[in-house]
């Protein structure tokens, strides 16, 4: 598979990539990142864009892909709802939107969160947005689309989150996994069972189009 990585220098693009490098299945990989990440593999390919909402810019980097992961993301706490709409729907279906035409078999795989909200009709902002940005990957001209709907993710192999506290809470509750995952095994996954999971999927497809983290740990 040739796969192309939005987000690769966040935790979960960073888990996606690692995965990607180390499977045979993967015979290139393209990141597109706002800055270079210092990586140096024979399967990497960089392409620098500062702003992904000028996508159109790179299009001719953008063809001939078997499968997109995206896995770009911001919190939401302390933007408002048409805020966090322009950064988490607006910006994922200007790049989707762009790369269906240039890649009509391509499987697109979309990292959202455990709780998105596919009625896009709950109280709770992020959810609402979050489901309706799945509901419209589904609807483009992509070979198939899924949303990864991860809950607790536990870090390893040396990689770190980019946000802080995201990763002080990490690093304050690595002890805590093993027994969590013990006790709520469809709620933690890992960077690398989540990368694994989404190879996967990108070759082998999945049954439905939504995987929550029971199914995200088993899929492989």
């Amino acid at each position: 598979m040739n796969v192309l990585i939005f987000g690769a220098s966040g935790m979960v693009g960073q888990g996606a990539l690692r995965e990607c490098l180390g499977d045979p299945s993967v015979t290139a990989v393209t990141i597109v990142v706002r800055s270079p990440t210092g990586q140096s593999h024979a399967k990497l390919r960089e392409v620098i864009l500062q702003d992904l909402n000028a996508i159109g810019t790179i299009a001719a980097d953008l063809t001939g892909f078997d499968a997109c992961f995206f896995t770009v993301g911001v919190t939401s706490v302390g933007l408002s709802e048409a805020d966090y709409t322009r950064l988490t729907y607006d910006l994922t279906l200007t790049v989707a939107g762009a790369l269906a035409p240039l890649n009509p078999q391509m499987t697109f795989l979309y990292v959202t969160g455990q709780g998105a909200d596919s009625s896009e009709k709950g109280r709770i902002m992020w959810a609402r947005v979050k489901g309706r940005t799945e509901n419209a990957l589904r609807r483009l001209p992509f070979k198939a689309a899924y949303a990864f709907r991860p809950a607790a993710i536990q870090p390893l192999h040396g990689i770190r989150s980019k946000t802080g506290w995201y990763q002080a809470l990490y690093s304050a509750t690595m002890p805590l996994y093993p027994l969590l995952l013990r006790l709520f095994p469809g709620y933690v996954t890992t960077t690398e069972q989540l990368g694994k999971a989404m190879i996967a999927v990108a070759r082998n497809g999945y049954a439905k189009p939504v995987l929550e983290s029971s199914d995200i740990n088993t899929v492989v």
